[in-house]
């Protein structure tokens, strides 16, 4: 915090006397920082956390988890609902014919793996747009 001292008129007969004032200017400056800085980072673990579980589900398809698991089930439901339609395991930018498991998860892998970089990139621009550019809270 900025503080700024402040002299009692030196002419009066009274003794100097310092007066310490808070520049509030400064202090909202330095809370407003600290706000944007923490939802900086909370969006970034949002985007990870989103990139993990795409990650998570193509790892469940590749190693054929048991789908009636309820955690597979939640993961591949996330994963899902996280590739942004155009990286679809179903029907996503890379699309292998057939329905054996080598197809099944060659799309995942492709597929959900570019929507988890994408996601990490949306995650550090926006991160990195939003932290204040002073420097980092930790």
């Amino acid at each position: 915090m900025a503080r700024r001292k402040l002299h009692i008129d030196e002419e009066s007969d009274e003794p100097a006397r310092e007066i310490t004032r808070v520049d509030r200017t400064a202090q909202a400056k330095a809370v407003a920082n600290m706000v944007r800085a923490r939802i900086a980072q909370l969006v970034w673990i949002i985007c990870a956390v989103a990139a993990l579980l795409l990650a998570a589900g193509a790892l469940c398809i590749a190693l054929k988890a048991n789908a009636d698991n309820g955690l597979v089930k939640f993961v591949i439901d996330a994963a899902d609902k996280l590739d942004f339609g155009a990286f679809s395991r179903t029907d996503g930018v890379a699309h292998w014919k057939g329905h054996s498991q080598a197809a099944l998860t060659k799309n995942a892998l492709v597929n959900w793996g570019i929507a988890a970089v994408v996601w990490l990139i949306i995650g550090r621009i926006v991160e990195r747009i939003v932290r204040p550019r002073t420097g980092r809270v930790s």
